[in-house]
Order: C-alpha cells, then sequence, then structure tokens
C-alpha cells in the first residue's frame, strides 16, 4: 500500500495541509487594505502568498507581538476586509495572539506595515521608469523615422522594409505595454 508522502517527493500531509485555503475576517485600517491590494495588484503577487510571506515569519511575528500597544490600535478607524489565507498563516496568527493576549486584527495591521518600505522604494523606481520612458518613446521615435528613409529608399514591399516593419509592430506593442503598466503603476503615486 503506498503512502500519500510517497506519491508526492518533498511533502507530508501536514504541509498539505498546511497550504490549504480558508477565508478570515479582519478589522483592519483602509491604509493596510490598500497596501495589500496595491502590492498583490501592482507586483503580482496573489494577496494569499502575500499574507504567508509577512505573517509566516513566526520570529517576527513573535517580535512584532511584543511591540503592539493596544490601546494605539484601538484609536485606529478599521473595517472589516475577509480576505484568503493559507491555514498555517492562519495557525500563526492564532498562536501568537493567543500567547501575547493579542487581537489577531492588530498583528495583521502591523505586519502589513512592512509593505510600506516595499511601497516607497516601489514609488521611487516608478519615477524612474516615467522617465526612462520617455527615453524609450524616443528610441521608438528614431526607429520609425528610420524606416520611413527605409521605404522611401527601398520601397515598401522590399524585403528588407518588410522585416523592418515588424520589427516596427513589435516596438509598437512594446510601447503600448509599457505604458499600460506605467499607468498601473500611477497607484503608487497618491499612496
Amino acid at each position: 500500500m503506498t503512502k500519500i508522502e510517497d506519491q508526492l517527493p518533498g511533502s507530508t500531509l501536514f504541509d498539505l495541509r498546511g497550504k490549504q485555503s480558508v477565508r478570515a475576517t479582519f478589522k483592519i485600517s483602509q491604509k493596510a487594505i490598500d497596501a495589500i491590494g496595491l502590492v498583490a495588484i501592482h507586483m503580482g503577487i496573489k494577496q494569499k502568498s502575500l499574507f504567508d510571506h509577512i505573517i509566516e515569519d513566526l520570529d517576527a511575528l513573535d517580535s512584532l507581538a511584543k511591540t503592539i500597544r493596544i490601546r494605539q490600535f484601538n484609536k485606529i478607524p478599521r473595517k472589516q476586509k475577509t480576505f484568503v489565507l493559507s491555514r498555517k498563516t492562519i495557525e500563526a496568527l492564532g498562536a501568537i495572539s493567543q500567547a501575547y493576549g493579542t487581537p489577531r486584527d492588530a498583528l495583521v495591521e502591523y505586519s502589513v506595515k512592512k509593505l510600506e518600505s516595499i511601497i516607497s522604494a516601489e514609488r521611487l523606481r516608478h519615477k524612474e521608469r516615467k522617465l526612462l520612458q520617455k527615453d524609450v518613446i524616443d528610441h521608438f521615435n528614431r526607429g520609425k523615422a528610420l524606416y520611413t528613409k527605409a521605404v522611401g529608399i527601398l520601397g515598401r514591399e522590399d524585403p528588407f522594409c518588410r522585416r523592418f516593419e515588424k520589427a516596427i509592430s513589435a516596438g509598437d506593442a512594446t510601447q503600448k505595454d509599457l505604458a499600460e503598466f506605467i499607468e498601473k503603476s500611477k497607484v503608487l503615486e497618491d499612496f
């Protein structure tokens, strides 16, 4: 008889159970909710993975729990929001919450503050990307001018010009993709 552990190398039933998704509702600030959404969407990370990353480090969560001041936390305007987390993450939250008598909501709120440095760094990178985008546009415009010159000399149906036209089309698609990324990243400007 084959055990499940034998069928899935490197995994135990406990490991797999820890990866199960569960829904959990927290009462946290709008800023924390926005930070989670912003990092997840902008960086293409699933919220569940994001929670796993910021909460799974038990030592860091333990240290964080020691610094939380409940009176200050209770002054923060909060709203209810449901997230999907791994069972392992929810169990870690529960264990630290119980050990320190700290609400899970407070642990989540203060854990999410770790994202602020990431968002700050991304905001700076966004400014640099916007400057680079201008250079990219100039570069592609020079390429289009060169293509126009080539067509004038060789004709549109020349094999060189047909290949060049493909490069210009690819460049247009890339330029559009970059513009969409920059537009999507504008949310960083106001965070």
